[in-house]
């Protein structure tokens, strides 16, 4: 059953790949089992127009929703996926290509990434990752990417980032398909040059401020601001101090002028009786109106009550087309709520940043 359901997404069968997922959850099977199995198709799903990896990216991103909600939820959310995936075009598979570890440095890599051998690049990278580990591995792609975040919008370390991890630790699987397509991307966006590492620390009051500089503003820019300090710190774990330092300075290099303009607190409200008493407001899709309709961020308790009415929002409000940024933003407000529960006006400026981004899109 699962093999038909990935024969079906990767042959872009939309109905049939619904059809074989409805039937597998009728038959009892395990949705998160399934969202596990999807890993070899998923890294070969496109989103054109544009060039960055929206959707493996976000096969990533499910991981860190799911615990936001009941299981009884996941068969939505899966089903929503799945859909994601199988409507879009894919990139063709490909062999991989067998390149000795021996004597394979990252330089090789960013040469054959300034040439037009994709397959070549491909097999660079998995003789580097077989040679020097995963960590190493990760650690210099997104070094590499780091160069590169205004011409990507962040993109060249966000959907890195997460590629990156749900290859390295899915132990279960090969991971050529994730490997074939970050090069795929680096090639198309020109990504061949690790930048001069810039280790100045950032201070603390500082860094307070970018942070709500980044949560400010409505739009699919101001939404990756945040998407990408969210990559950063999920990889903080590989990179010592004075590299994580040159990552944020990207990033704030990355912001550029944009002012703070942070949400009056005015506007938040009390938790709903319950989820369906949200969702009738949610769905009318008034930002102000949602983020009264929340509670406060304040408590453990509240943020998770934020979580779950909102992913299972989502997961209502679809019908059967979505910008994956709905979920990878998703997930960057909850992380924004989660790491800095003292930072009220950023947690309330961050909800209606993606409250505004969400519903403004669903809207057009």
């Amino acid at each position: 059953m699962q093999g038909d359901l990935l024969e079906s997404i990767s042959a872009s069968d939309v109905s049939g790949a619904l059809a074989v997922f409805d039937e597998s959850i009728a038959r009892g099977a395990d949705p998160w089992q399934i969202h596990l199995s999807l890993f070899p198709v998923v890294q070969r799903v496109l989103n054109p127009p544009f060039i960055n990896p929206h959707l493996p990216k976000m096969y990533r991103i499910i991981c860190e929703l799911a615990p936001g909600i009941d299981k009884t939820y996941w068969p939505a959310l899966v089903r929503l996926e799945t859909n994601e995936y199988a409507r879009r075009p894919k990139l063709p598979k490909t062999g991989a290509r067998k390149i000795p570890a021996v004597n394979i440095e990252f330089g090789d890599i960013e040469k054959s990434l300034a040439g037009s051998d994709t397959n070549e690049t491909a097999g660079l990278m998995s003789a580097f990752l077989s040679g020097e580990g995963p960590e190493e591995f990760c650690r210099r792609m997104l070094l590499l990417g780091s160069g590169y975040l205004d011409k990507s919008l962040g993109h060249s370390i966000s959907c890195t980032a997460f590629i990156l991890f749900e290859c390295v630790e899915r132990k279960d699987q090969d991971p050529w398909p994730a490997l074939a397509m970050l090069a795929d991307y680096f090639h198309k966006g020109r990504f061949h040059s690790v930048p001069a590492l810039r280790p100045k620390p950032i201070p603390v009051e500082a860094m307070r401020h970018h942070l709500l500089r980044a949560a400010s503003g409505g739009g699919i820019v101001n939404l990756h601001h945040t998407i990408t300090i969210y990559a950063i710190d999920r990889a903080r774990h590989l990179f010592g101090i004075e590299e994580q330092n040159h990552l944020v300075r990207s990033w704030i290099d990355f912001l550029g002028e944009k002012e703070a303009k942070p949400v009056s607190t005015e506007r938040e409200g009390k938790t709903s009786a319950d989820y369906s008493t949200f969702f009738e407001t949610f769905s009318r899709l008034v930002p102000g109106e949602a983020l009264s309709a929340l509670p406060g961020p304040r408590s453990k308790t509240d943020r998770a009550t934020i979580a779950n009415y909102l992913i299972r929002g989502v997961c209502d409000l679809y019908q059967g087309d979505y910008n994956p940024h709905h979920l990878t933003g998703l997930a960057a407000l909850l992380w924004v709520l989660d790491s800095f529960p003292d930072r009220h006006d950023l947690a309330i400026t961050a909800l209606h940043q993606y409250l505004d981004y969400f519903c403004s899109d669903l809207k057009s």
